[in-house]
């Protein structure tokens, strides 16, 4: 690839300039873009955004990349900065990364960025671009995927951190040949960010929300439900408030509050996870706080989440696994429809060596109440 100027999707990649500088050093010294984007020099100075326009550009270039300054197409003011790093010739492949200004997140920037350079690289040769994001990086992880990046796996340690240690990155994959338009996502967004039926609504679960998690799910009574029946770390509760939004990115599972419609006021979890994308199934789980039990609350949230499964997600089919002397959890899946299937005996891992039956039920669209 050469240094020409790219316009599309209603942003301009060009060269960078020196007058490119300040705004540089405004951008990348940013928390945000700190935070995210850990090889850059911290403090970031304007000698340092110098630095790169004279010398950090061109060696991308040299080296094979590219190094993208992203402008606003009307004023030819810069919004950010886009390139293509760690080629690989051979397998025709690079990594693609960008950063916004603070004044234009929000935009669409980023995407219509990622979309024009992926279109050009995929023009001049390139048969497959990575993107890397960190697991907290959710806005990243949504241009990937607004870009037509599929996710891929988890590149374990793959980045050093500041101060010391490494952490995981995510893959996301576009190749050449895959279709234009946003990734396919196996779990999409709820409709209006949330699922009511005027009586319980359920909204996505957040990184706040990590107090009532630790205090709901080391119950005695919920731990007893759970296999091995342990009660989780705190750190554990946390990481999974943390990331739920990008586990939910990715389509492994979405974790939801269950919420009562009328005060706002919690009163359990529920989720959803793929637990056979070719076949079409997802499986179920929930529980409840104390006080919100007896009430209908858990068979509504159930009945909310299948309806989401069915539809939007759109699963053929439902399962739930349950200890089989759960008789309360038997009968809010019974009066949401699902019929018990069968018991798999030792199928889940107890205390000491032990081993616990699995007694499930499964649900299909047509079978719904």
């Amino acid at each position: 690839m050469t240094p020409e100027v790219v316009e599309a999707h209603g942003v301009r990649l060009r060269p960078f300039r020196a007058d490119d500088a300040a705004d540089i050093t405004v951008g990348c010294a940013d928390p945000l873009t700190q935070r995210f984007l850990t090889g850059l020099p911290a403090p970031y100075t304007e000698a340092d955004a110098v630095r790169w326009i004279a010398e950090g550009a061109p060696a991308a270039w040299a080296a094979g990349g590219a190094a993208y300054a992203v402008a606003d197409p009307a004023t030819d003011r810069l919004l950010g900065t886009i390139g293509l790093s760690q080629p690989v010739p051979f397998r025709a492949e690079a990594e693609i990364g960008y950063w916004v200004m603070p004044a234009a997140r929000g935009r669409g920037v980023a995407g219509a960025a990622t979309r024009a350079l992926s279109e050009h690289a995929f023009a001049t040769g390139t048969a497959r671009l990575e993107l890397l994001t960190q697991e907290e990086n959710t806005a990243s992880q949504r241009v990937a995927l607004a870009a037509g990046f599929r996710y891929e796996g988890v590149r374990r340690a793959a980045s050093p951190s500041r101060g010391g240690g490494r952490h995981d990155l995510l893959a996301w994959v576009r190749v050449a040949d895959d279709p234009p338009g946003p990734a396919p996502r196996p779990l999409p967004d709820l409709p209006e960010g949330r699922l009511t039926d005027g009586v319980v609504t359920l909204r996505p679960l957040e990184p706040a929300d990590a107090d009532l998690m630790y205090r709901l799910h080391t119950l005695p009574e919920v731990v007893a439900n759970q296999a091995p029946p342990v009660p989780p770390a705190r750190a554990a509760i946390e990481r999974r408030c943390r990331l739920s939004e990008s586990q939910w990115l990715v389509g492994g599972i979405a974790r939801l509050l269950i919420l009562d419609a009328a005060s706002g006021t919690p009163a359990g979890s529920c989720g959803l996870s793929v637990s056979d994308a070719a076949a079409g199934e997802g499986s179920v789980g929930y529980a409840l706080l104390p006080d919100w039990r007896g009430r209908g609350y858990a068979t509504r949230a159930v009945r909310l989440l299948a309806g989401y499964a069915f539809g939007p997600a759109g699963l053929a089919r439902l399962a739930a696994g349950t200890v089989p002397d759960n008789v309360a959890s038997h009968r809010v899946l019974e009066k949401v429809g699902f019929r018990r299937e069968g018991l798999l005996r030792g199928r889940l891992p107890g205390l000491a060596g032990t081993r616990v039956d699995d007694l499930v039920f499964g649900l299909l669209k047509a079978e719904l109440r």
